[in-house]
């Protein structure tokens, strides 16, 4: 279990810094649903570990991180199904 722990908590940081680069080197923009999407699972990921570690600190964080990252990625989603729908 803590092999499994330890992925999520490695493919969450890898997943958050991923969007960061990319964003940060104009390859996505931040409103793009890869970059939502990244930081969405890569919060959850170490939601995971940061509670299995009783980290609670940086669980606040990320629950902060993936609480402000869903509701403009569903802004974003509307959007984009209104726009198909013109």
């Amino acid at each position: 279990m803590d092999l499994i722990i330890d992925t999520l908590g490695w493919a969450g940081s890898i997943c958050l810094v991923i969007a960061y680069g990319l964003n940060s080197y104009q390859l996505i923009k931040s409103n793009s649903i890869l970059f939502y999407s990244l930081n969405i699972i890569g919060g959850i990921f170490l939601i995971v570990y940061s509670v299995n570690k009783t980290a609670y600190a940086n669980t606040f964080i990320n629950v902060v991180w993936v609480a402000i990252t869903i509701p403009a990625f569903l802004r974003l989603f509307k959007k984009n199904k209104s726009q198909a729908n013109k």
